[in-house]
């Protein structure tokens, strides 16, 4: 996912879990020119709304192991990846980076949300659930918007 990798490539180049904000947003603006610095700042807003940086203070914490994600020497974000998404569509970025197919667990989902009756987030919570994808965090945040 690019929301992940472009997350994680500071990091690696820091070396570290933990780094100012702004520091962050100099790597990914000035460092790798992905983005411009108000890019960059909405980058840190997406990506603590969706739990993969803890932000305190001014300082940034990864909440996942930058190091376990290949960053391509070519790789460059999308600006599409500086929207917010969706518990569905978190929960359909969460399938596909486990190697479903995106097509398939959208139409499974579907069928699970026409069968049982259900929100689509709850049925995408579930169908993960049952491929074996850990996705609690996203089951809580589908909970809360019932």
């Amino acid at each position: 996912m690019s929301l992940r990798t472009a997350v994680a490539a500071p990091f690696r180049q820091e070396g570290s879990r933990e780094m100012g904000e702004s520091a962050f947003v100099v790597a990914l603006s000035l460092d790798r020119d992905w983005f411009s610095p108000d890019q960059a700042k909405r980058l840190v807003d997406v990506a603590a709304s969706e739990g993969m940086v803890d932000r305190t203070d001014g300082e940034l914490t990864v909440q996942f192991d930058p190091n376990e994600v290949d960053v391509p020497e070519d790789f460059v974000p999308d600006e599409s990846i500086l929207q917010e998404r969706s518990t569905f569509e978190r929960v359909l970025g969460a399938l596909v980076e486990a190697g479903h197919d995106k097509q398939e667990a959208v139409a499974a989902v579907n069928t699970l949300q026409s069968n049982l009756a259900v929100t689509i987030e709850a049925a995408a919570v579930l169908y993960a659930h049952r491929q074996g994808i850990d996705v609690q965090e996203l089951a809580d945040a589908a909970r809360s918007e019932l």
